[in-house]
């Protein structure tokens, strides 16, 4: 087990620390029945008649379905924050921990987008230690960052987007055990990959959180749920800084729905990974493409003669991938997300012509 170097009192915000936690009339009283007349809501009922209560505040706690995700994730019910997609767990997290135009938040590009945005919107200055050539954390290149008293938080994507790979265990395990700040791995495309989910490392690291999402494997994407998984501690501070009715009540009721056919979740899985290997192979078959990167996610990263050509072409065909040519490393790569087997085969039509 890894030595506990994390204390969470030291890199709270002061604000935060000292901040009282609105209480919600659904906080005040937490039962199910009763003459609700302390919410000010509308008792005459939604514009939307039937028989859920859209007039009614939905359980800030989200109880039910953490019982449910606890269950799946083997985890307890208090390692749990359910937000409004994992976007809302990384943008609590900078204003938990980091203090505007003083600390600083790493990461390293290419990788998803949202930690920039979310960095800049909290005026949190970036350190980027970029990927090297393929796609591995550069680790020389970040361990003398972790001795900054200023850093605050490491994002990491693995798999990564858009590269599409894992990033390296021992990497990770080296900057877990060093650094004394809040790590940050991103697994919404874990359900794809052969490594084994950093979830079950919580009880190890007290300054890990794992983000995931119901968007991707779930195929839930229009509800906008996310989670991170922590340390309690860091669980109570996401509670305590969260809006009130964050998730709502809809999202809850669809997702408690959808977790009762499970099963159908497993066999997307299983279907994607089986179109993704098809679609690889495919691929290869074309002379303009120059390299398919391997692949442990719902997408592929594919580098072309010109990027720029072939996504205006498929465009005109009604088939819409991602162009990545101008991020960093990914030079006239596009990125394409992994159909059912009929898209995937109007798509190799529509590339037979190019």
């Amino acid at each position: 087990m890894a030595e506990n170097i994390f204390e969470i009192e030291k890199i709270v915000r002061k604000n935060i620390s000292n901040l009282k936690a609105y209480s919600s009339a659904r906080d005040e009283y937490q039962g199910t029945r009763g003459i609700f007349l302390d919410a000010n809501e509308n008792s005459f009922g939604s514009l939307i008649h039937n028989e859920y209560n859209f007039n009614r505040y939905p359980d800030p706690h989200q109880k039910l379905l953490k019982e449910k995700i606890a269950d799946i994730e083997q985890i307890n019910v208090e390692n749990i924050f359910l937000g409004n997609g994992s976007d809302e767990a990384i943008d609590l997290l900078f204003r938990a921990f980091a203090e505007p135009n003083m600390d600083k938040v790493l990461y390293c590009p290419p990788t998803y987008g949202m930690y920039e945005v979310s960095a800049n919107i909290n005026a949190v200055e970036i350190i980027e230690v970029p990927l090297t050539a393929d796609f591995e954390l550069d680790i020389e290149k970040i361990l003398p960052h972790l001795t900054n008293p200023n850093l605050k938080l490491i994002f990491l994507c693995s798999p990564n987007n858009p590269t599409s790979n894992t990033l390296n265990v021992k990497n990770i395990e080296t900057i877990l055990k060093t650094f004394k700040g809040i790590v940050v791995i991103d697994e919404a495309y874990q359900d794809f990959s052969k490594q084994i989910s950093w979830v079950k490392n919580l009880s190890n690291y007290p300054n890990l959180v794992v983000l995931k999402t119901f968007s991707k494997a779930w195929g839930m994407a229009n509800l906008r749920l996310g989670m991170a998984l922590a340390d309690s501690k860091i669980i109570d501070i996401y509670n305590k800084i969260k809006p009130p009715y964050n998730v709502n009540g809809e999202t809850q009721r669809l997702m408690l729905e959808g977790f009762e056919n499970k099963s159908r979740k497993y066999r997307a899985v299983d279907d994607i990974i089986a179109e993704r290997e098809k679609l690889i192979d495919r691929l290869k078959n074309f002379s303009f493409i120059k390299h398919i990167y391997p692949s442990e996610t719902n997408f592929i990263l594919v580098k072309v003669e010109n990027a720029n050509l072939l996504y205006d072409y498929l465009i005109s065909k009604q088939i819409i991938i991602r162009n990545r040519h101008t991020t960093l490393l990914c030079e006239n790569c596009v990125r394409i997300t992994i159909g059912t087997n009929m898209e995937n085969m109007m798509l190799l039509k529509a590339l037979e012509s190019f």
